[in-house]
């Protein structure tokens, strides 16, 4: 750990105010300010957080959808017990993951699907940029055999190459799709949030029967990036379900 990262983390008004007020990561402010902009979450809602660990989104959901909502948090890795919400450790690509979210909504609909999900970040930016757009062109996909027509979906990703490819996949598929960058997130960095709202009863033609990987994996062609990454396995981290893990990890 350097001296740099200490001293900016000791500094960080953000991580100060959610230790102060019991949330679990600095991260559940960002998702206060969605919040606070956008309204995503009312009371009464069933609300799926995808990659949920360690529980910051899944905390503030609950406080949003009251004792009347749902609020399920899956995620590969063990997250310790929030109160308010089912925690189900899996893979949400999983169709056994999917029976046991259903079961926990006595097969319901799901009115809001969050996800902060990141990848294990490795400093070179093409890298990480590519893996976030992957994984939340995933958690998209997901959101859309679950949740229920005029549902919202939120999703971090990094600006950069692809990021159009995901916007228009989500534009096929809600009425309403905007970016939005909270306060909250560190001043350096490069994420940026996709407000989705309103799923539409059925995607737009254009997406033609595609699956958004399809349809940003083609954009991705069309703007000359390659996306065959085997000639780089030794560079580029495994992934493994919804998460992924350094090649020490899995050692």
């Amino acid at each position: 750990m350097s001296k740099r990262w200490y001293q900016e983390n000791r500094r960080d008004p953000w991580r100060r105010e959610a230790r102060s007020k019991g949330y679990r990561a600095r991260s559940a402010y960002k998702l206060k300010q969605i919040q606070d902009r956008f309204s995503i979450i009312r009371r009464g809602d069933s609300v799926l957080d995808i990659g949920c660990h360690p529980g910051g989104w899944t905390q503030v959901a609950v406080e949003e959808a009251g004792d009347e909502g749902v609020v399920i948090g899956v995620d590969l890795l063990a997250t310790s017990p929030v109160e308010g919400a089912k925690l189900i450790i899996g893979d949400a690509m999983d169709e056994s993951t999917i029976q046991v979210i259903n079961e926990f909504l006595d097969h319901k609909k799901i009115n809001v699907v969050i996800s902060d999900i990141s990848p294990r970040l490795t400093g070179r930016y093409d890298t990480d940029q590519a893996i976030s757009l992957e994984l939340s062109t995933t958690v998209l996909d997901v959101a859309m055999g679950v949740l229920q027509a005029g549902g919202t979906f939120v999703t971090k990703t990094f600006q950069g190459t692809g990021i159009e490819g995901l916007v228009d996949a989500a534009k096929d598929r809600f009425s309403n799709v905007q970016r939005y960058a909270p306060t909250a997130s560190r001043n350096a960095s490069s994420e940026t949030y996709l407000i989705c709202r309103n799923k539409l009863p059925r995607a737009r033609k254009r997406a033609n029967g595609r699956t958004a990987m399809e349809q940003v994996s083609d954009h991705l062609e069309e703007v000359g990036v390659v996306t065959n990454n085997d000639d780089h396995e030794e560079e580029l981290s495994t992934m493994v379900g919804l998460r992924r893990l350094s090649r020490r990890e899995e050692e």
